[in-house]
């Protein structure tokens, strides 16, 4: 079809709350042009995450691996391919953190004349989870490389760019749901915070998942989700209580010890209409405590794919690549021991071992022109140190890895299985990975070490969960499946 001039996206870095920028509305394979103007002090690009970008990498978003970043004062027109996507998906900004303050919904409809496979909602409404600082981020996230240790965590968490009633001096700002009871709606929760995995419920409700990153599941209710950064999870909300107010809430799930972490929970409300006399104080729901492992990996290991004549499902059963990715908190050590990372150290992290460093221009630049010295081949399958990865205590001279940026080159239409393994060193937490240019099927998780000879077993290769983004759990593992058909 024609591509469609959809909107013009400038980007304003200098603001504090976080209001999410416009939604883009689509059909299963349109193709739009966005223009980009960069009316910052900061280098920029914006990637649609989850969208595949079909032999169309150039303009997917992330600095220095597929584009270089659109500078101060310039515009850049992306395309962008829809294909297989249908449901919720959203775009960010890929440029360090700017995509705190940089980001909105992407909803993507069923081609025109076909329906959900669900029945019919009364409306529909993005819910984007956020976070707030009380600093511009770039003044945050530069503190952060300066100092080598965490950043300083956010001061609120937020709902459509609002932190709630919980707040001092937000109420009269709290999102509100307005509801007519009896009526199905359909809520299209996105996950922007940075690195939190965030519990979100509301009172007295239960909640039906039936779509995660663009991609339809069977049924699965809830009265809590549980759901990762950059992740996208559509539920269906019934509106079948009292008429009242009722809150809707969120906060986040952090599972490393001895770091810190926002204890804040943000909330909107869901009004009934009606006349009455709302209860108070607001119902509010039973959230997990912030380190509640089985309320995260329960909800996630219960997903699947809906799998249905209309939406099949093609799960790679032969597999021509296997990889096992260790994913580690690490550190560097920093000179006199001045940093504020554990020991003085710089905070760091690796997969197998190797830091990325950023190159000078773009990855897929230099692949295309063969331009030498850019990146290297000699990613490892596997680890190149084999240990207790879990254990409670571990040697520090695994703590520091190697830097480099190294590429794993696929052949295409190549099969592959990728287990990610959660280690201990540094701090145990749990790792959000998302991959570009694909969504994936999450055939196994667990926790402790991948057992490469028994944990395959326990495979689901009928109906796993289609992702393009997933939690490993905290000193555990995932295993993903996926077909290099996209370059």
């Amino acid at each position: 079809m024609p591509y469609k001039r959809l909107c013009s996206t400038k980007n304003i870095l200098t603001v504090n709350r976080q209001f999410p920028g416009p939604t883009l509305y689509v059909h299963k394979g349109d193709t739009i042009i966005v223009d980009v103007y960069n009316k910052a002090k900061y280098n920029i690009t914006i990637h649609w995450h989850g969208v595949k970008q079909p032999r169309y990498p150039w303009s997917d978003g992330p600095e220095y691996i597929t584009q270089c970043p659109i500078q101060p004062g310039a515009k850049f027109s992306q395309k962008v391919i829809f294909s297989t996507e249908e449901g919720t998906l959203w775009w960010h900004a890929h440029s360090d953190w700017s995509r705190v303050t940089v980001h909105g919904a992407i909803v993507i409809y069923p081609k025109k004349g076909l329906s959900y496979p669900f029945p019919k909602p009364y409306a529909e409404v993005p819910i984007i989870l956020g976070e707030w600082w009380k600093k511009p981020i770039m003044e945050v996230y530069h503190e952060m490389l300066k100092t080598g240790g965490d950043p300083n965590v956010s001061d609120a968490y937020t709902i459509n760019g609002q932190p709630g009633d919980l707040y001092p001096c937000s109420k009269q700002d709290t999102f509100k749901l307005r509801v007519e009871q009896g009526k199905r709606y359909l809520l299209r929760i996105i996950n922007a915070a940075m690195q939190d995995l965030l519990f979100f419920s509301i009172a007295n409700h239960s909640l039906t998942v039936v779509a995660t990153d663009a991609s339809y599941t069977k049924p699965l209710t809830r009265d809590i989700i549980t759901i990762s950064p950059g992740q996208t999870i559509d539920v269906l909300l019934k509106a079948n209580q009292n008429p009242d107010h009722y809150y809707m809430a969120a906060r986040v799930y952090s599972s490393a010890l001895d770091v810190a972490y926002d204890n804040t929970t943000t909330t909107a409300v869901v009004e009934y209409s009606g006349k009455y006399a709302p209860t108070s104080p607001t119902p509010l729901p039973q959230l997990p405590y912030y380190n509640d492992t089985s309320a995260s990996v329960n909800f996630t290991g219960s997903l699947r794919s809906l799998e249905s004549d209309e939406h099949p499902i093609d799960v790679p059963k032969n597999i021509t690549n296997h990889f096992i990715f260790t994913i580690s908190v690490n550190s560097f050590p920093c000179p006199n021991n001045s940093c504020a990372g554990p020991n003085g150290t710089r905070l760091a992290a690796s997969v197998n071992n190797i830091s990325f460093t950023n190159p000078s221009i773009d990855i897929l630049q230099a692949y295309y022109y063969g331009i030498n010295g850019v990146f290297g081949t000699q990613l490892p399958s596997f680890p190149p140190y084999i240990f207790n990865f879990t254990a409670d205590d571990l040697p520090l001279d695994l703590e520091t890895p190697k830097r480099g940026t190294e590429v794993k080159v696929l052949k295409y239409n190549s099969t592959v299985e990728l287990v990610f393994q959660g280690t201990n060193l540094e701090a145990g937490t749990d790792h959000p990975m998302h991959l570009h240019g694909y969504s994936f099927y999450v055939v196994g998780w667990g926790l402790g070490n991948f057992d490469i000879k028994k944990d395959p077993l326990n495979y689901n290769l009928v109906d796993p969960p289609l992702q393009n983004t997933i939690a490993v759990p905290k000193n555990g593992w995932a295993a993903i499946r996926f077909r290099a058909d996209n370059p």
